[in-house]
């Protein structure tokens, strides 16, 4: 149960999680990281309290929104796309991955079973798909490296968690069998997609009941952890159960017109994504303690392992990258044209410094069980938590931390020109869909000419206030006159409306004022000012 003193640290994360952004891109570091250094610092301070939030709700808690959030960025379409990069790096490099540091942390720590080993490679494995996505989108790296990284890191904790499960079970119980193993990964698979499918499907039919712009955002933040619940209570994985509902919800439950769902809906998750994983690396940083805990009188030794296996998690995913993308390139030369892959040394560089750990390995970590089922204790759970800890944050704050540097020393950025290539075809479509329906009004309706006229030029425009380029370069001028014309009628606009609201805001205050009927008005006029 959380006490005052907790509770009043939980709102220094959220305060640090609104200031880390602008913090984090007036000195160009990620606000992950910076969250994660804050929870360093007050987990070293002797009057800060400890956390203690029960290992098993750590996930459920923070997993859901987070990638509901991420998937929303994303599409079906991408993923298909790109199922032979995410392949390779979500589930095949967690797979080596955990075999590596397995047989190096058996090798390194004496009395390590190897069912443990296992299970500490499985946590320390998977790249925190938050963090990637949150490192990756602020330092304008290319698209297609972004879209890489977002389908590895919301893959890989599906492969790595379960492994995770299998490895544990197989040390607390002293058994295991390889095919009871690969059952069950398969078995949590297959419930996770039938739960995420029908929970997005009845989703999708309860937002069309619902109506209300302000009920289906509500609904939105309930979904991905019913998705989750519900997948892990018929023992599926919850992580590819809310990848499978965000997905099914983005494809499906769009509304073209429906706008005001659309914009209240993006700054919603807009502020819950910022909020969340602000607290999320808060608590990266503030389970400092459990490391400082164990290390006690044992330094030496344990940053020694913890170094060792640090090197491991960084060569292997270089040493796997390197080949992974030279064969991806050859199939990609041979078949798939749509297909994201680095098309550089550079960038397979800049996706290698991006693996680094995060939330979901700290919340292994702290699930693993005290003692085994014969009652002994778990073997060697303080060292996996320290070794664990120093993974997480040497990967987290060294390489989150010189990203920006590395990113901008190889010159790794955005195609710029390519994006506005595509804005540019998608303007022209627009333009013509626009056009296209005017046609149709027109063969039903009478219009006058000059208002035909009129309407014919809106639909040109819809294209050129979109990309500019697709005006001539005398009809572009003349449109950035018009533009500047509209600009400043607008500027008008706002001024006028600014002193309406002032002036009906002032009438909330006055005797005998209705504050409910002032706010409808209030909300009127914020409708107006959205036009």
């Amino acid at each position: 149960m959380l006490t005052v003193d907790q509770l009043a640290l939980l709102f220094v994360l959220l305060l640090g999680a609104v200031i880390s952004v602008p913090v984090g891109d007036r000195f160009n570091v990620p606000a992950p990281v910076l969250m994660t250094l804050l929870g360093i610092v007050l987990a070293l301070l002797p009057f800060v309290p400890n956390v203690e939030i029960p290992p098993d709700l750590i996930l459920p808690l923070l997993l859901p929104p987070l990638l509901y959030a991420a998937v929303r960025r994303t599409s079906w379409r991408q993923f298909t796309a790109n199922k032979r990069p995410i392949f390779l790096l979500a589930v095949a490099l967690v797979f080596v991955t955990m075999a590596c540091v397995a047989a190096v942390a058996d090798a390194i720590v004496p009395g390590l079973p190897l069912a443990a080993a296992f299970a500490l490679g499985a946590l320390v494995a998977p790249p925190d798909p938050v963090a990637a996505t949150a490192v990756a989108g602020q330092l304008g790296l290319p698209r297609r490296l972004v879209s890489i990284l977002e389908g590895e890191g919301l893959f890989n904790d599906v492969t790595a968690i379960v492994l995770y499960h299998v490895a544990i079970a197989a040390a607390v119980s002293g058994t295991f069998s390889p095919w009871r193993a690969g059952l069950d990964l398969v078995l949590s698979a297959v419930v996770a997609v039938a739960v995420g499918i029908a929970l997005g499907w009845g989703a999708n039919k309860l937002m069309e009941l619902l109506g209300d712009a302000t009920l289906q955002i509500g609904l939105t933040l309930l979904v991905p952890y019913a998705s989750y619940v519900m997948a892990e209570e018929l023992h599926g994985s919850g992580v590819l159960a809310v990848l499978t509902t965000a997905l099914f919800l983005a494809e499906h439950g769009a509304d073209a017109d429906d706008v005001m769902t659309r914009l209240a809906g993006h700054t919603f998750w807009n502020i819950v994504d910022t909020l969340v994983t602000g607290v999320a690396f808060g608590l990266v940083g503030l389970e400092l303690h459990n490391a400082i805990r164990t290390a006690t009188g044992r330094w030496g030794e344990l940053l020694g392992w913890a170094a060792v296996v640090v090197v491991v998690v960084v060569l292997v995913r270089l040493l796997w990258l390197l080949p992974a993308t030279w064969l991806t390139k050859r199939l990609h030369a041979r078949r798939d044209y749509d297909e994201d892959i680095p098309v550089s040394w550079r960038e397979t560089v800049v996706m290698w410094w991006s693996g680094m750990r995060g939330v979901a390995s700290v919340a292994l970590v702290l699930a693993i069980p005290l003692e085994t089922d014969a009652g002994a204790p778990f073997p060697s759970r303080d060292e996996i938590i320290f070794i664990a800890f120093g993974v997480i944050m040497a990967t987290l704050v060294l390489q989150g931390l010189t990203l920006p540097w590395l990113v901008r020393r190889l010159g790794v950025k955005a195609d710029t020109d390519h994006e506005k290539e595509m804005a540019k075809e998608l303007a022209v479509r627009a333009s013509k869909a626009a056009k296209h329906r005017l046609r149709e009004i027109e063969e039903t309706e009478e219009l006058p000419e000059e208002l035909s006229e009129q309407m014919l030029r809106r639909a040109f425009d819809i294209g050129v206030r979109i990309s500019p380029e697709l005006a001539e370069d005398e009809r572009r001028e003349a449109y950035r006159e018009r533009a500047r014309r509209v600009k400043r009628v607008r500027r008008i606009q706002q001024e006028m409306l600014s002193a309406a609201r002032h002036e009906v805001l002032a009438a909330r205050s006055e005797p005998g004022a209705d504050p409910e009927v002032v706010d409808r008005v209030l909300r009127h006029l914020d409708v107006r000012s959205l036009k």
